[in-house]
């Protein structure tokens, strides 16, 4: 700001995803990893009980395993001298824990924090968002970085913050679909910012009453509710805008199943139920300012600076290491992302610099 290199006073916003350094255990192999730990702590108390397990399971099938583990757990709850060891214990309650609440749970990794987001409606991913705001100069101008299952938009009004704390002017920011919900909009109102951002047909939340329960990805095209799975599909209802002369709504359904043993299934799950949907109208009125703003000419224009920051994403990646984490945790998450930025920054202001 002091050498007069950033001139510009809009931002251009994006989200990048970086992969864990570890993988996501399958819940087979997180089953497979507990039962193994359980007979070595037999073992060494009595070697004899090799002789009384039931035959290992050498199928890559869950189902197979979850047998092999209740026939293991009934074997040695008939030991009680073998169960009132505290380290045999905790090793048995654990595997029956993770047999009897169903397969969600049993999803680990070595990296905690990491979750899985979606690329698109049939691509995942196990990891970290990074969440960018650039100048038109190309200089980074804030960041904040979440487990993968976070959405876009829900980050604009911290990084509209970030950037003027630093010093920058924010009059417009400039983003892709996911940045176009009602929030964002009524936000770059009250906050005296325009938001270039092209209205999505289904991203319009005017009567939404969970939205803190389920979020628009942009990237899959659907819903995800607060466990962060995906709705496996959806339907445009147009009945209501037949009968009552009311907007269609879009209906999204979700998995049963992984309803059934969700930790967040109370009060979102009803016991008994044979599906689970969401629902929302398709067009709202408080969207109707920003319908009109986006065919305008001016907007247009500012469109075509969105593309800078998809180069800078690529630049972090590919030139800095930035696709992989290269720890594990949200904290470290957060120090790569600082160099990285710091890196990327340093090296665009001293080519300015020259230039000048």
């Amino acid at each position: 700001m002091e050498k007069g290199i950033i001139k510009s006073k809009s931002i251009i916003v994006d989200a990048t995803h970086t992969k864990s350094r570890y993988n996501q255990k399958t819940p087979r192999q997180t089953l497979l990893e507990q039962s193994t730990k359980l007979r070595r702590t037999i073992y060494e108390i009595d070697e004899s009980m090799k002789e009384q397990f039931p035959t290992k399971n050498t199928e890559d099938s869950l189902e197979k395993e979850l047998e092999y583990c209740h026939a293991l757990i009934s074997v040695i709850k008939e030991k009680e001298k073998l169960c009132s060891y505290p380290k045999v214990e905790e090793k048995l309650n654990l595997l029956e824990e993770s047999v009897n609440d169903g397969i969600e749970h049993l999803e680990t990794s070595m990296d905690a924090d990491a979750k899985t987001g979606h690329k698109t409606a049939d691509t995942a991913f196990f990891g970290y968002k990074t969440h960018m705001a650039m100048s038109e100069e190309r200089i980074i101008t804030a960041a904040t970085v979440t487990s993968g299952e976070k959405t876009d938009g829900k980050e604009l009004p911290e990084l509209v913050r970030k950037s003027r704390e630093a010093g920058m002017e924010v009059e417009m920011v400039i983003g892709d679909r996911a940045y176009s919900e009602q929030k964002n909009i009524e936000a770059a109102e009250s906050g005296g910012y325009e938001l270039i951002s092209r209205l999505n047909g289904i991203i319009t939340q005017g009567n939404r009453t969970k939205e803190d329960e389920f979020e628009f990805n942009k990237d899959a095209g659907m819903y995800q509710c607060k466990a962060g799975h995906l709705a496996v599909h959806k339907y445009l209802d147009r009945r209501e805008k037949e009968k009552k002369n009311k907007n269609p709504r879009m209906i999204y359904f979700f998995d049963i199943e992984k309803c059934k043993c969700c930790p967040y299934r109370d009060g979102c799950y009803k016991e008994g139920a044979k599906k689970k949907t969401y629902s929302e109208t398709l067009k709202s009125d408080a969207h109707s300012k920003q319908a009109e703003f986006q065919e305008t000419e001016h907007f247009k224009e500012k469109m075509k600076e969105r593309y800078k920051i998809e180069a800078k994403n690529s630049e972090l990646k590919h030139r800095h290491g930035y696709d992989t984490a290269s720890s594990s945790g949200l904290i470290n998450m957060q120090m790569q992302g600082a160099m990285a930025i710091f890196a990327v920054n340093l090296k665009r202001i001293i080519k300015l610099m020259n230039v000048k």
